[in-house]
């Protein structure tokens, strides 16, 4: 059973994918978003799906602090239930409460230079979201 992890933001998604079995997630890569054509990141997705044989995908939800659902969180729904018109398999949404200062912290803490954090922290944040979800569901 395969799934994709998004870490899905105003400019690029964080993409990681879980091993066929479904244990451990691994960083794919960070997916700059397409402004002029956003359906191109839908279908850069489900090529993805395709690919890998990916049975279930799970976005991020960045919630508040208190459980309520802000801005981004609404974004992030969007673009899951958009999605959907795209790949054939389930879609769920995943608490991503600070899944990003985590990776921040876990690439400082393993001296990784600013400039290369910045291009792995969303598809840190991806595997982070994606490994939880596991975690979760092999409980």
């Amino acid at each position: 059973m395969r799934a994709l992890g998004l870490d899905v933001g105003t400019k690029t998604v964080g993409i990681a994918l879980s091993d066929e079995l479904g244990w451990t997630a691994q960083g794919l890569e960070t997916l700059k978003r397409n402004e002029d054509d956003p359906l191109k990141d839908y279908e850069f997705i489900a090529k993805i799906v395709a690919e890998y044989g990916v049975e279930t995908i799970v976005v991020g939800l960045p919630k508040n602090m208190n459980g309520t659902i802000g801005p981004s969180g609404e974004s992030c729904q969007a673009f899951a239930d958009k999605l959907k018109e795209y790949v054939p398999c389930e879609i769920k949404m995943w608490d991503e409460r600070l899944t990003t200062v985590a990776a921040e912290k876990m690439l400082i803490t393993a001296d990784v230079s600013r400039k290369k954090r910045k291009k792995v922290i969303d598809k840190m944040a991806a595997v982070m979201i994606l490994q939880g979800y596991l975690d979760h569901k092999g409980n």
